[in-house]
């Protein structure tokens, strides 16, 4: 017998065997450190027991918070908030490469418990797996049929736009919130789309919908929400979840209500939005018997619901910044006015008029850049085991695409905290993409309205701007006007008042 099997013979015999069995542990402690060294985890501050780095945070601000860690720690690194580890990602190579390159293995969401109560892993936003993957691909091919990003949805744009333009009228040159008639507008055009048609603006339930869909927003970035997830077992109780929770059952229930009108509509032969489409599908696999079909209710609902709240309000609160922005800077106002009389006349701006239009382009995406709505993203889940930057993630972690850090990154943007349209534009003066601007995220979770928002935007922006001059009110300055977010999900310019005054 060798001498290495005789030894180890001699540990596992006799009065030497628990002495051996200890030896043996040790060493597959000492191999287990050794590999776990090889698997380095990313760097980050270290946690307290139980609150994690929790008082290292800034609640209302989380993600600035984790834009300066990531000066630190560098552009993967993690926190803790509470006991759940949560692994950051920040700037543009980073994100871009984890979401793109690591598609499948960043691509699932992570499900906080307050987005655990209200969808319960139907819808498209907070789902993973086939009913995720069945629901974005119905969703994207049934939007797309009904004309997102195409001509037939600019009619529809147009068509509120004019609306808007005959509200702001209205306020005869006159301080106004400008809040409300942008999201009416914004939400008559996703609702089109899903339900086949528009809203009176003063309609109790559309306005009840946009309303408690904006609250929800707000108060899932409060710091009360953010405590729930982190301590759900502990803090259940809190108001702000129950607002979200009454929130969600009204909604939900006129959700049905509308849905069912619009069944007992139905007309196989035709669709009239997306809604339409999937009754048929539903009422197809049902006569199929198709086994597991992910064409159920719960999932028409969660995934009208999602849109509505979506299509609404994102695209509201950047319109909201992009007025906002045009009155504090009003040279920049001037410019894109000189370009829209210079080539478009008195005539309404159209899609195709965007290619002419560099610098009112330039002035959106530089809107959409720093107005960084959704600065953390939507938390993503990886799927698997995923070694990134030479860091080892484990399957199931919490990831943070830091869109902020992205948008804000200083090796990408020549003056990054600036309203500065520049950015877009070369030396000719002619639009330019830049790969930084991921304003819509990337890779499987990338915005499903992308193309719709884009159009909205663009027809939005230069129509109102050929129409009126938006001012501060009489007294303030463009100095005072104050370009601090709300605290929220998603970053709203704090409440104010702007007037817009006719050119015609």
């Amino acid at each position: 017998m060798e001498p290495l099997e005789d030894f180890v013979s001699s540990l596992f015999s006799g009065p030497t065997a628990a002495i051996g069995a200890v030896f043996l542990l040790l060493i597959l402690y000492l191999v287990s450190v050794s590999s776990a060294g090889v698997r380095r985890e990313p760097p980050g501050p270290r946690p307290l027991p139980l609150l994690g780095n929790l008082l290292q945070l800034d609640l209302n601000r989380p993600h600035k918070t984790l834009h300066e860690l990531s000066k630190k720690y560098g552009s993967v690194f993690a926190v803790y908030f509470g006991t759940k580890k949560v692994v950051v990602l920040a700037g543009y190579k980073a994100v871009k490469e984890a979401l793109v390159s690591f598609a499948e293995e960043f691509g699932d969401r992570e499900i906080s418990p307050i987005f655990n109560d209200t969808n319960k892993g139907h819808g498209i936003l907070f789902a993973n797996g086939e009913s995720w993957k069945e629901m974005r691909r119905f969703s994207l091919t049934a939007l797309r049929d009904f004309g997102m990003g195409k001509r037939v949805t600019e009619e529809k744009v147009l068509e509120e736009c004019g609306h808007l333009i005959q509200t702001f009228e209205e306020h005869k040159g006159q301080p106004f919130d400008a809040a409300h008639p942008l999201n009416y507008a914004t939400s008559n055009i996703i609702s089109s789309l899903v339900y086949g048609s528009r809203f009176e603006c003063t309609d109790p339930r559309f306005r009840n919908l946009i309303s408690r869909a904006n609250e929800s927003i707000r108060v899932t970035g409060s710091v009360a929400i953010q405590l729930y997830n982190m301590f759900p077992w502990l803090v259940k109780w809190v108001k702000a979840r129950q607002v979200m929770l009454k929130n969600f059952e009204r909604s939900v229930r006129d959700v049905k209500d509308l849905i069912k009108h619009l069944k007992e509509t139905l007309n196989p032969q035709i669709c009239r939005g997306l809604v339409d489409c999937f009754l048929i599908r539903k009422q197809k696999d049902e006569d199929s018997c198709v086994i597991d079909s992910h064409f159920i209710e719960e999932n028409l609902i969660f995934t009208v619901a999602n849109l509505f709240a979506a299509g609404t309000d994102s695209t509201a609160t950047t319109l909201r910044w992009a007025l906002l922005l045009m009155a504090k800077y009003p040279k920049i106002q001037d410019q894109v006015k000189e370009e829209l009389t210079r080539v478009i006349g008195s005539r309404e701006v159209r899609v195709d008029d965007r290619k002419n239009l560099p610098y009112a382009n330039a002035v959106i995406h530089e809107t959409q850049r720093l107005g960084d709505i959704i600065p953390m993203s939507i938390p993503h889940k990886t799927s698997r085991d995923v070694t990134f930057k030479g860091y080892f993630i484990k399957e199931g972690t919490t990831v943070i695409p830091l869109l902020t850090s992205v948008l804000h990154d200083e090796s990408e943007w020549e003056t990054p905290y600036s309203f500065n349209p520049s950015h877009f534009l070369n030396s000719e003066g002619k639009f330019v993409k830049r790969d930084a601007f991921l304003a819509f995220s990337a890779g499987r979770r990338v915005c499903l309205g992308e193309s719709l928002a884009k159009m909205e935007l663009f027809l939005f922006v230069t129509n109102l701007l050929q129409r009126f001059r938006f001012t501060p009110p009489p007294g303030v300055s463009e100095d005072e006007l104050d370009l601090k977010p709300a605290v929220g999900f998603l970053l709203a310019p704090s409440p104010h008042e702007l007037c817009a005054v006719s050119l015609q």
